[in-house]
């Protein structure tokens, strides 16, 4: 049985701290208990909630909340080589990616200290320092709000694009994940596994910490610069990086650089550039910038924070202040991360 519950404080469950309710709520920690609440409240659109780690309340949740925390790991063999983790949803991401790291099993060691959890992976493609979430990705499995029918989508049904998949498109609404399926290379069966290190400071980082090349120490280097660049959100109210990279082109680009030659820059393919957002913010002057508990992070010009009692919509005001000044300053558009919720 599923036990509702209303006027029910989310305060605890966003990272930002915005102090929201949800009129009417459930936890839910098994498939069953996932259809008896979708058919519980047959005909409402719900609002399926994870760890909160990505998300903006900007009012109260008039839909019903369901809270998805289903637990559970398997191992399941796949080749010589390779295995099969399945996870449920509601394992929590860095907790999963240090399990692998003790298990010698690689592929998502880069994506160390990612908050939220396994089951809004898929949803962004999450990613970081040159690794994303469809490298390693094999398949997830899924529930149709609908209808409470379960299904499995693979790698290709998913569409995943830079933090963008299927589900934030034409999917959008219509699926709570349930369980994601990775494909990870096992370091004990074969140790020939080439790291990605060449992305962002991880190699500098490397440098200063002692021993062999190894998942452990690619995944603290990760910790250590996550943690001396990113808040921690049970420090201050935050949702990491607030605003994607934005992708121009070639053309765009050099014309910017012309401009600002000291613009710093990731080619995406032989016509596409990706500009660090956290570079336009902080060159436009937002890096530490407070309105009132709402703010641009002091250390990280990409993370917009709460540093007390801000509201959603005070945090979202910030974030239209800066888009529109880098559009202004710069005429590139930079589109949030953060999903923006309204009601």
């Amino acid at each position: 049985m599923i036990e509702v519950k209303h006027q029910y404080s989310l305060k605890d469950h966003n990272t930002f701290g915005i102090s929201a309710t949800a009129e009417t709520y459930c936890r839910i920690t098994t498939i069953q208990q996932l259809q008896e609440a979708l058919s519980y409240f047959k005909n409402e659109a719900v609002f399926l909630l994870g760890g909160g780690s990505n998300m903006l309340l900007i009012n109260n949740v008039e839909r019903p909340v369901i809270h998805l925390d289903l637990k559970g790991k398997e191992i399941i063999p796949h080749n010589n080589d390779e295995v099969l983790l399945k996870v449920a949803a509601g394992e929590n991401w860095h907790e999963l990616v240090m399990f692998c790291v003790k298990n010698n099993l690689a592929g998502i060691e880069n994506l160390a200290f990612i908050p939220g959890n396994t089951g809004t992976a898929p949803i962004q493609n999450i990613g970081a320092y040159g690794v994303e979430l469809k490298d390693s990705f094999y398949s997830c499995e899924v529930v149709e709000l609908a209808t409470g029918n379960s299904y499995t989508f693979n790698l290709a049904q998913c569409k995943f694009g830079y933090r963008d998949s299927i589900f934030k498109n034409e999917a959008l609404g219509k699926y709570a994940i349930t369980a994601v399926t990775l494909k990870l290379k096992d370091l004990k069966a074969n140790s020939s596994y080439v790291y990605k290190t060449d992305y962002g400071a991880i190699q500098s980082e490397l440098e200063q910490l002692p021993g062999e090349l190894s998942l452990n120490k690619v995944a603290q280097a990760v910790i250590n610069i996550r943690t001396n660049k990113l808040p921690d959100p049970k420090i201050i109210g935050n949702s990491g990086s607030f605003f994607k990279n934005p992708i121009v082109s070639r053309t765009t680009y050099n014309k910017l650089k012309l401009e600002h030659p000291a613009m710093p820059h990731y080619d995406v393919d032989d016509q596409n550039v990706k500009i660090p957002a956290g570079w336009l913010i902080e060159n436009s002057g937002f890096k530490g910038k407070r309105y009132g508990d709402a703010g641009v992070h002091d250390k990280q010009a990409l993370v917009l924070v709460n540093h007390g009692t801000a509201t959603g919509k005070e945090i979202l005001a910030v974030a239209q202040i800066i888009q529109k000044e880098i559009k202004k300053r710069y005429n590139v558009t930079i589109e949030t991360e953060v999903n923006l919720i309204e009601n």
